[in-house]
């Protein structure tokens, strides 16, 4: 059964960075897209960024230019370095990887932003 762990969270002052990191277990294969999106309170999950195999990555426009994404090169781990960080910032962040064999999740993590 695949699952992945999202860890790096928590609470920061503005201007501030933290690096997310998500690990998955139960998959023997490599994923084709790892990446992250977020949920704020009232708001819909959006794109933050995510990167497949060959080192492509594409970035929604909330932390365009304030965030790097990064893949392991040979197993499934991905990281989103935030930098900059505003109080708008501040939701759940949530891993995705995505394959043929389906689209999975993991449980979020809470990233707070203070003003």
């Amino acid at each position: 059964q695949v699952q992945l762990v999202e860890s790096g969270g928590g609470l920061v002052e503005t201007g501030g960075s933290l690096r997310l990191s998500c690990d998955a277990s139960g998959a023997n294969f490599m994923f084709d897209a790892m990446g992250w999106y977020r949920q704020a309170p009232g708001k819909e999950r959006e794109l933050v960024a995510i990167i497949i195999p060959n080192g492509t990555t594409r970035y929604g426009d909330s932390m365009k230019g304030r965030s790097n994404i990064s893949r392991h090169r040979s197993k499934n781990q991905v990281n989103l370095q935030m930098d900059s960080l505003k109080p708008e910032d501040t939701a759940v962040y949530y891993c995705n990887a995505r394959s043929r064999r389906g689209d999975f999740w993991g449980q979020g993590t809470q990233v707070t932003v203070s003003s």
